[in-house]
């Protein structure tokens, strides 16, 4: 079970964290219909690189963090401010997105489509803090700890999902581009609600820290 658990949460979480169109899902869609998909293949590999990368970064972070409980409390009071303030943004100032799929993605690079996948990776921060966050999570409710085989299992776990999505995007963009384009056209409402999820989870463990229930 500590293999399986961490390696079945990755898959699972970074399926959710990435299944959502952005910059890497819609350059590998981009890069398969103009290129071929072996070079989407590349620019997939080298993106799965970084997110290898960045999810061991995110693992030893959390298990600093977890170490210190203060600072685990104080993380979850920002947090819950922190998406509040999110879900208030996303549901009820945010316009909706332009939807130009076909014509605003521009891909300049033509030399290598693996650096290219690791250069547009690297520049998007947000899964540090988002699998520090799910790892902490999950630690707290048993089923993930922070030894070797269960941090290797996670991490895998996050590139294998990952690397499914990239790979669903670059196979079938042209099947699912309908369904982007709902997606992207209702993103603020999508991100609204999960944000505001995450907001009324965050609140729970924290009265049930302070309350003891």
């Amino acid at each position: 079970m500590a293999l399986i658990l961490p390696l079945f949460f990755g898959f699972l979480t970074a399926l959710v964290g990435v299944a959502p169109p952005g910059i890497i899902n819609m350059t590998a869609a981009r890069i398969s219909l103009q290129d071929g998909k072996t070079r989407a293949m590349m620019f997939t590999l080298g993106a799965s690189v970084v997110v290898f990368i960045q999810t061991l970064v995110a693992i030893v972070f959390a298990q600093y963090i977890d170490g210190h409980k203060e600072v685990v409390i104080l993380l979850r009071e920002i947090g819950f401010g922190i998406f509040t303030i999110l879900t208030i943004y996303f549901i009820f100032i945010a316009k909706a997105p332009k939807v130009k799929l076909k014509d605003e993605l521009r891909i300049k690079s033509k030399k290598s489509r693996f650096f290219l996948g690791m250069l547009i990776s690297a520049i998007n921060f947000f899964p540090i803090p988002y699998y520090v966050f799910v790892s902490i999570t999950l630690a707290s409710y048993g089923y993930f700890t922070f030894d070797t085989i269960s941090g290797l299992s996670f991490v895998i776990g996050v590139v294998l999902g990952s690397f499914a999505v990239f790979y669903a995007y670059m196979a079938y963009f042209q099947k699912i581009e309908s369904k982007a384009v709902f997606l992207l056209k209702n993103m603020n409402i999508i991100m609204g609600t999960i944000t505001g999820l995450v907001s009324l989870l965050t609140l729970y463990n924290i009265l049930r820290y302070y309350y003891k229930f």
